[in-house]
């Protein structure tokens, strides 16, 4: 790997790390914007998008970013202990992307109205239930006498797989909220292009750091 480093053009490697630390300040960024808009507390519906955006947008970004080899902001530390904060802050993200979800079941309940009936919704509660059991399947990386047998290096390659697959689901989940009726009528003109690019950006970051972490373990193996 270090090698790797070495003979990587110094433009390239410059243009990782702004694209790291671009991120780092685009999800957050867009969540405060989302929190300034929504006001989390102003309704019950408020804490739904509030939750959702700092769950989907910034903490699952964060916990990503935890092991971007430019740009994190926890370099320095062991591995282990970067899964550990990780794993940490994938369950706040769990717990949050619950909450949202509760509020929003609640009240289209106190409002009768049908439930999971947008793409939104649907794409919306299976990427938390998604990244609920990616958390679970984190915990024998953490805990590898949980493996009983298994390969750490296929789980850790099934777990990447799979987190990259929930991280997309909820960017597209925040995606599709943006396209709602509520976020049409809240903003106008490039306010909305620009807030449906801050997750695209940050997909195609982490997209880049997942792939070319194991394109690189391929290249040492042979």
């Amino acid at each position: 790997m270090a090698v790797h480093q070495e003979s990587e053009p110094q433009l390239y490697r410059y243009t990782r790390v702004l694209c790291g630390v671009s991120t780092h300040v685009l999800c957050a960024v867009f969540t405060g914007f989302i929190t300034v808009l929504t006001k989390p507390g102003s309704s019950l519906f408020s804490w739904h998008p509030f939750l959702m955006t700092l769950a989907f947008s910034f903490l699952m970004t964060e916990a990503v970013l935890l092991f971007n080899p430019s740009s994190s902001p926890v370099r320095k530390l062991k591995h282990k202990s970067k899964a550990r904060v990780h794993w940490i802050l994938q369950c706040v993200c769990v717990c949050c992307a619950s909450a949202g979800v509760s509020a929003i079941i609640y009240n289209k309940h106190l409002n009768d109205k049908p439930h999971f009936t947008s793409w939104h919704g649907l794409v919306g509660v299976v990427t938390v239930a998604l990244v609920g059991l990616q958390s679970l399947g984190g915990l024998p990386l953490l805990y590898p006498k949980l493996a009983k047998g298994w390969s750490l290096a296929k789980l850790k390659r099934y777990h990447a797989t799979s987190g990259l697959l929930a991280y997309l689901l909820g960017c597209l989940s925040l995606i599709l909220g943006l396209c709602s009726a509520w976020f049409s009528a809240s903003v106008s003109g490039y306010v909305w292009y620009l807030s449906v690019l801050c997750p695209v950006l940050c997909a195609l970051v982490v997209m880049n750091q997942v792939t070319n972490a194991y394109m690189a373990r391929k290249r040492m193996q042979y």
